[in-house]
């Protein structure tokens, strides 16, 4: 191992030119094993299936857990929310993920708000960005065809707000 951290990409390019298959398949392996971050852009970039549902799990489970975690009351720590969603859709460029997790966001947001009460502005405002952002990203070619995916998901969401506006 090297004592220091590269940081450019020639001098990465040129350390895995000096590897054989074994050394490389290893390598491979290790950053696999890293992060789920790792497994997520490995899976979506190698596998012709995809993004496998384990990986998706994980980061909705990220996001539900800012809201309703499994012991104690939500952190609403929105900004590591939307990280996780950004790290996906970095990660693995796949949209329907991306759509997935931008509707869990606003999804769990919603409830977490019908649950306790009113929050604050700056929730709320994160709440519209993401349902926005994702709106933009249903609008486009590919968005389009994924709608019918989640269209029973955004009426579920619609209805329920529209019921929470009109009996504060």
């Amino acid at each position: 191992m090297p004592e220091h951290t590269p940081t450019k990409w020639s001098q990465i390019k040129s350390a895995l030119t000096s590897l054989d298959k074994p050394e490389l398949f290893a390598l491979l392996k290790d950053l696999f094993d890293h992060s789920i971050e790792s497994r997520a852009f490995l899976s979506a970039r190698l596998l012709a299936q995809g993004v496998p549902d384990e990986i998706l799990d994980k980061y909705r489970r990220r996001i539900v857990e800012q809201f309703f975690p499994k012991r104690g009351f939500g952190k609403l720590d929105l900004r590591a929310a939307r990280r996780t969603i950004r790290d996906y859709r970095k990660a693995t460029s796949d949209l329907a993920g991306t759509v997935d997790l931008m509707l869990t966001y606003v999804e769990n947001g919603t409830a977490f708000t019908n649950q306790y009460g009113d929050i604050s502005e700056p929730f709320y405002n994160s709440l519209e960005s993401v349902l926005d952002e994702m709106v933009g990203l249903l609008k486009t070619p590919e968005g389009a065809a994924l709608y019918p995916r989640f269209q029973d998901r955004v009426s579920r969401m619609h209805h329920f707000v529209g019921e929470s506006a009109t009996n504060p």
